[in-house]
């Protein structure tokens, strides 16, 4: 009984060498009659807990996690950053869907269908035109025409890009407040501009035409003579049809001709 009366099973902490880690006093046990068989269990529990604080004090081993992978196993630490997997169905924080977004074009408010259409009305004065399109007030293809209006006359030495606008200012302006005179419900600044621009296009064939050739003999008069005639039917036409004055064409039709008669002294001189 003496030699297992007390029985201590020591080992030092390497990062507490004064600490007495595990220490168990046997003093007061009453082994019985397997004193012996007591003892080697209390060995074998010393061995368990030697080992657990071995475990201890080894670094840890970094997993997947199996909640965002399902299909990661147990691995040790490679140094690569885990990044989840998206579940399906399901988009990242921060991006949209660009299958409802609206096109670049229409978000500009150019409709490419409606200048078509515009275009073709002012080539062809009698073809019928919806008062929805004429409504519209684009000014892509007027800004367009005005600048190679401007181009053309360049070509042919006549730097004249302040007096279209100028002019054309002054004109959109004054047929604007006599529309609106003439009519019951009126009509917007910007549909008057839009029209009056699309109508420049002949006149455009016209400072072309000039480049090659020029419009100071018989010729160039009888051109520049169909070339107002036809700008000031088409507009005459385009605000009838959008405002509902089938009986007052020629009276739309004459202020038409002074501004793109206008238009043409400048193309000639």
């Amino acid at each position: 009984m003496s030699g297992y009366s007390n029985y201590n099973n020591e080992w030092d902490d390497p990062q507490h060498p004064q600490q007495n880690v595990y220490s168990f006093d046997l003093s007061g046990a009453d082994f019985g009659s397997h004193p012996q068989e007591l003892a080697f269990q209390s060995f074998d529990h010393n061995q368990q807990q030697q080992q657990n604080y071995q475990q201890a004090q080894q670094p840890p081993q970094y997993t997947s996690n199996p909640y965002l992978d399902p299909s990661a196993t147990s691995a040790p630490y490679t140094g690569e950053i885990f990044t989840p997997s998206m579940p399906a169905g399901h988009q990242a924080h921060g991006t949209t869907d660009f299958d409802d977004e609206p096109p670049l074009l229409e978000e500009l408010g150019i409709n490419p269908d409606h200048i078509v259409q515009k275009t073709l009305s002012v080539l062809n004065p009698f073809r019928a035109t919806e008062s929805s399109v004429l409504q519209d007030t684009d000014m892509a293809g007027p800004l367009v025409f005005c600048l190679a209006f401007g181009s053309f006359l360049l070509l042919s030495g006549k730097v004249h890009f302040s007096y279209i606008y100028g002019i054309g200012v002054l004109g959109c302006m004054a047929m604007y407040a006599l529309l609106t005179l003439m009519t019951v419900d009126g009509t917007t600044l910007g549909a008057v501009v839009s029209v009056l621009g699309y109508c420049l296009l002949p006149m455009v064939g016209l400072s072309g035409i000039n480049v090659l050739l020029s419009l100071q003999g018989f010729l160039g008069i009888v051109l520049t003579g169909l070339t107002i005639a036809w700008c000031s039917l088409s507009a005459s036409k385009l605000f009838v049809s959008m405002l509902n004055m089938e009986h007052q064409l020629l009276l739309v039709a004459y202020p038409c001709a002074l501004l793109y008669g206008v238009f043409a002294l400048i193309t000639i001189f």
